[in-house]
């Protein structure tokens, strides 16, 4: 197999774990919907590119997590079968990996989109 090939196959190895992960959990799904809804308000408010730089980035942490959090979990059945403690607490550290990225996502929405929709459509 050649560099190129051996490239585009990590390309879909990665893209198939992404869309098992949309399959497979239904907060990757909600992170996908609250996303969408996060980058088309943006766009209907006209943001300007540093705001958006925020909400991508933001965006992007809580998908991280919530695909490293995947992982963690099916590596830890895996590895783990049985009942665990310490299996336990390694998807209850990853799963809180998770809130905390959902929770800086949120503040992040709210000062950056916030004053935009106040402005728009209270003010």
């Amino acid at each position: 197999m050649s560099r190129r090939q051996s490239e585009l196959s990590s390309f879909r190895n990665a893209v198939s774990g992404i869309v098992y992960a949309l399959r497979s959990e239904p907060h990757m799904r909600f992170h996908l919907a609250a996303t969408a809804v996060v980058l088309a308000l943006a766009g209907v408010l006209s943001l300007p590119a540093g705001a958006w730089l925020w909400l991508l980035a933001a965006s992007g942490i809580v998908w991280i997590a919530e695909l490293v959090n995947t992982a963690v979990e099916r590596a830890v059945d895996l590895a783990s079968p049985e009942r665990s403690e310490l299996a336990k607490a390694a998807k209850d550290v990853a799963a809180g990996a998770v809130l905390v990225a959902a929770v800086l996502a949120a503040i992040v929405g709210v000062l950056v989109l916030g004053p935009a929709l106040w402005d728009r459509w209270i003010a």
